[in-house]
């Protein structure tokens, strides 16, 4: 297995990768087509093995305070990817990844890393395990039709019926809100100081 640098010939293996290893976890609705670019610069890097992309993360990050985190002082990189093939996974390639990406992100004078995953027990067990804190947190509520957008949702367009709904809540009354809708994940924030 080799971690490198992200090619544009590897754009199709990561968007296969990404879609099967989100498939089993809170975003799996969340589906690309195609890789992201970004604003900024990024640190792009795919896992290897046997011509086949088995693993990926890729963060941008800041040049200018406050552009790309939503929190600390000093330049910060946002992971906006990381994910490891299912049939690839326990073998240590996301912490391989991750190691990687924090030499690279030290020698571009990065002071941080920030990444929101939201409430899957073992992704958030990872960023633990990974040295990453836990540092805040909010609401990703989704409403489906019916009773939910009948009593929450109105469209002020003549003619116009909102059928499926994603929301953030950013109040105090949590507990409340997961008890009102079907479909509610926790989007947590957590934070790795680079030393």
């Amino acid at each position: 297995m080799e971690i490198r640098e992200y090619r544009s010939s590897d754009e199709k293996g990561w968007v296969r990768c990404r879609v099967l290893s989100f498939l089993d976890t809170a975003y799996f609705d969340n589906v690309l087509r195609e890789k992201e670019r970004y604003e900024n610069p990024s640190i792009e890097l795919v896992a290897v093995s046997e011509g086949q992309i088995i693993g990926l993360l890729d963060i941008e990050y800041e040049i200018e305070e406050g552009t790309v985190c939503s929190r600390g002082t000093g330049f910060g990189g946002m992971i906006w990817h990381i994910a490891v093939h299912p049939d690839f996974r326990r073998r240590g390639i996301g912490k391989l990844l991750l190691k990687k990406a924090e030499q690279i992100a030290r020698e571009k004078q990065l002071n941080r890393l920030e990444a929101w995953t939201r409430d899957d027990k073992w992704v958030n067990n990872w960023y633990e395990n990974s040295r990453f804190l836990k540092v805040d947190s909010y609401l990703h509520v989704y409403l489906d039709g019916g009773k939910e957008h009948n009593e929450h949702i109105q469209s002020e367009v003549p003619n116009l019926f909102p059928i499926h709904t994603f929301a953030h809540y950013v109040g105090e009354d949590k507990e409340n809100i997961k008890r009102k809708f079907k479909r509610v994940h926790e989007c947590v924030c957590y934070e790795k100081i680079l030393n």
